[in-house]
């Protein structure tokens, strides 16, 4: 594993390095406005959400890691502490990207990037129409994490006002992951997209304390079949099922593979772990489970 000293390497590298190994990251499209009226809009993402009460987004504008310069909209917060972000969907990401060229401080990237500006209720600067969610926010405080290139500026934001399109909302009220068609960052020139093909839930551990990968067999736990996930999903249970219910399992479900290879132990259990690994990429943990146990039972 190659090991880096940040402090030894050039800062457009480290930056790479940086931005290649965290990701996908949000996209905060930041609406801003200057002293004298003068709208900005820009990307970007080091950002996320930090506070649900009170609610707070940050972003970072950074200095250039070439010439050491401020964004415009790091200028303009300092000069009117108010910002949009808007998120942003594949539908315009181009025109986001578009949005992100250099241009002077006097232009009006809502107008060279084909966007539609909408007045705000709380805040001086535009909403961006096309964004199906938008947050007015003041800011609190912009945090400035060093001099030179490359440093980061925290523009730490509360939320005074969200709106939201019906058009990603669920029948629940509540947002659609699969409505809203989000992008995201990566390293480099590339983007992500957050459609049903790359979305996948994972039951969240809140409620429920599982068992823990340590107190799995270690017959099992040693597979050479089973992935990290895996055993993640495996030791997220609260209880292995019992013996009783892994017999049955067993007699109903797997007579085919124990009588296929009864008289070959290890490819038995090869099998068998094979056979658990197919379920658990289908999130049937108990029968993965019962699959497992059946080998010693």
């Amino acid at each position: 594993m190659k090991s880096i000293d940040p402090s030894s390497v050039p800062v457009p590298q480290l930056h790479g390095y940086l931005l290649g190994a965290v990701g996908p990251r949000p996209i905060a499209f930041a609406s801003t406005t200057d002293k004298n009226g003068n709208a900005n809009l820009a990307p970007f993402s080091f950002f996320n959400a930090f506070s649900a009460n009170p609610p707070v987004l940050i972003f970072s504008p950074a200095r250039n890691g070439r010439t050491n310069t401020t964004k415009d909209t790091f200028n303009n917060v300092k000069q009117v502490a108010e910002v949009v972000i808007n998120v942003v969907t594949y539908e315009m990401v181009h025109q986001m990207s578009l949005a992100s060229s250099p241009f002077p401080p006097e232009v009006d990237e809502f107008a060279k990037a084909g966007f539609t500006p909408l007045p705000s209720e709380t805040v001086q600067p535009f909403r961006v129409k096309e964004s199906p969610v938008q947050f007015e926010c003041k800011v609190n405080e912009v945090v400035e994490l060093g001099r030179n290139g490359g440093a980061g500026n925290l523009v730490i934001c509360e939320v005074t006002r969200i709106h939201i399109s019906e058009d990603v909302l669920g029948k629940d009220g509540k947002i659609d992951s699969h409505k809203m068609d989000l992008v995201s960052r990566m390293g480099g020139n590339w983007y992500c997209r957050a459609d049903p093909n790359s979305m996948f839930e994972i039951p969240k551990p809140i409620a429920t304390i599982g068992i823990g990968v340590d107190a799995i067999p270690q017959d099992i736990r040693n597979s050479s079949f089973l992935s990290g996930n895996d055993l993640g999903q495996l030791g997220n249970v609260e209880e292995m099922p019992n013996e009783t219910d892994v017999n049955e399992y067993r007699l109903t479900e797997l007579p085919e593979l124990f009588i296929a290879y009864e008289d070959d132990k290890p490819r038995l259990e090869a099998e068998l772990h094979q056979h658990a690994h197919r379920l658990l990429a289908e999130s049937r943990i108990k029968e993965a489970w019962m699959t497992l146990l059946a080998f010693n039972n």
